[in-house]
């Protein structure tokens, strides 16, 4: 048998390194637009859209993952017929133009509505180009790695994307520091763009010298590269039905979980003058939170990585899964009683009286309750009061069971807060974070090896790009988007968990009846 050629663990953490910082830099420019959707949404959207502005920046937002699956295709096939290392040089150029160009596009003010057109077109090259970038640096780490610790050194690529996310949330808690709030809402948001420029030099100057991976080297060397690795993946059933469960038993329910504990509770908690079922804490003391929660977690990918090596990657994404599935309610019921929101704080009784039948009205299902025979009804609908303003208000009709007479008709407009913690509730908020975070890295720490482990080299970058992006592009992108999409429509506070809580229990039923562990595979004995 041809013994392999493996890197000594030296020159392993070179590698790593290498692909981590160009893998870092490339999430980083992905999650500053997630990271500044409520400011975005201001300066790229007419000032009348209200609610709808910030669901369509966490639209746009949502169309970068929804890309990603083409990326995956398009670059995997590059990557399995030309090479892992000149791929992801590529997706680095791709992602680092498009994220300069939008710290300079013009806001609606100037150009009207090219400014949300070009920054979707924008958007979707930074799709495109992530879709490439994480199945390249993932296959070309994994296939200079020991078969006996592929979860430990791998897991080091899976810290990469919260700390993008770290690293996103540092530079914009800098500049916010630095500058007044009306020059950070005006230009100050841009710089965070715009030094991903500085960031990807560096990142760029560092691969070059990266040599590819020897697995990949000593099969085309042989002859033995895929002539069709979309044909191969996709066409094939038995790599087919391996792709689909990577979809639906890991990569979709991981998907849900990241991005529910990163992206969703960030947007939960922060206040936002376009929405009011949030918590309505200060932007900056979120940002703080969420960064802290996220510095004390990361490690955790590497040790789940490394007990995956044990234990088996499937065991631990089950188990995270279904964490979440089990404490996402609790979480979320401590964190609204920790920030003591209560409809007194977040509305102004302005009419005690009939006020005719609303033109059109949302139906608030939760807010109707029975209490001794008494019931009460919200309706949500939107008014214009005397001095010019539209605003959201909550008109509560109280009637017993035995009359169809309003007894009381009270009308309760929505008024903006913002909610500074004292050191006592914030420190539980960001444990609370730092809870949801740790199930990330139960479901994310093991992927990336859980994923290479299912396919052979020569389509190993296209067969497991795709499940991953549909996984974390389409179901776990569009969390945010979705979370309040439905918190907005049936006015609950707890809506925004439904979606994710039902992916992943999707997750944990394909998982632990159809998905094999494979943890002990021999990469290097495949030629």
């Amino acid at each position: 048998m041809d013994i392999p050629n493996v890197e000594t663990e030296v020159n392993l953490k070179k590698i790593i390194a290498a692909s981590s910082a160009g893998t870092l830099i490339e999430w980083y420019d992905f999650y500053i637009f997630g990271s500044l959707a409520a400011t975005l949404s201001v300066v790229f959207f007419p000032p009348t859209a209200g609610a709808g502005a910030l669901l369509s920046t966490l639209g746009v937002f949502a169309i970068g993952f929804g890309v990603r699956p083409f990326g995956a295709v398009f670059f995997g096939y590059i990557g399995d017929m030309i090479g892992r290392k000149y791929t992801f040089m590529i997706t680095l150029l791709l992602m680092s133009g498009a994220t300069f160009v939008i710290g300079l596009l013009p806001g609606f003010a100037i150009i009207g509505w090219v400014a949300p057109i070009a920054l979707i077109v924008l958007r979707l090259l930074q799709g495109l180009a992530l879709g490439g970038e994480y199945g390249g640096a993932a296959t070309y780490v994994a296939e200079h790695c020991p078969d006996g610790s592929r979860g430990f050194w791998t897991s080091w690529i899976q810290t990469t994307a919260t700390l993008g996310l770290f690293v996103s949330l540092g530079v914009i808690l800098a500049c916010r520091l630095w500058l007044s709030p009306e020059d950070f809402n005006s230009w100050g948001w841009r710089i965070p763009f715009l030094i991903s420029s500085v960031l990807v030099g560096f990142s760029y100057y560092i691969r070059r010298s990266m040599h590819e991976s020897p697995l990949f080297q000593r099969m085309k060397a042989s002859g033995k590269t895929s002539k069709n690795p979309i044909k191969e993946s996709f066409g094939n059933w038995v790599n087919l039905r391996l792709v689909l469960l990577a979809l639906f038993g890991a990569t979709a329910g991981q998907g849900v979980v990241w991005y529910t504990g990163q992206f969703y509770a960030m947007y939960f908690m922060k206040a936002n003058p376009k929405v009011d079922l949030t918590l309505g804490i200060d932007p900056t003391q979120t940002e703080y939170m969420v960064s802290i929660a996220l510095v004390l977690a990361t490690p955790f990918f590497v040790v789940f990585g490394a007990l995956s090596d044990k234990l088996g990657r499937k065991g631990i994404i089950m188990a995270g899964c279904l964490m979440a599935l089990i404490f996402y309610y609790p979480i979320y019921t401590l964190m609204i009683a920790t920030a003591n929101i209560e409809d007194s704080t977040r509305y102004r009784l302005v009419e005690n009286k009939p006020v005719g039948e609303p033109k059109s009205v949302r139906t608030e299902p939760d807010a109707a309750r029975a209490i001794a025979g008494k019931t009460e009804t919200t309706v949500i609908e939107d008014r214009t009061f005397e001095d010019g303003t539209k605003v959201t208000v909550r008109t509560v009709t109280t009637k017993f069971d035995d009359t169809t007479k309003p007894l009381d008709r009270r009308v309760f407009k929505s008024i903006q807060f913002t909610n500074v913690l004292t050191s006592t509730p914030a420190v539980i908020l960001t444990f609370l974070v730092w809870l949801q975070v740790i199930f990330v890295t139960m479901v994310y720490g093991p992927i990336a090896a859980f994923l290479v482990e299912l396919f052979p080299t020569k389509i190993r970058y296209t067969s497991m790009s795709l499940p991953y992006h549909i996984g974390n592009g389409m179901f776990g992108g569009m969390v945010p988007f979705i979370g309040t999409l439905m918190t907005e429509m049936y006015r609950s506070m707890y809506a925004g968990l439904w979606y994710p809580m039902f992916i992943a229990a999707i997750t944990l039923m394909v998982g632990i009846f159809l998905v094999r562990e494979k943890r002990d595979v021999k990469m290097h004995d495949e030629h």
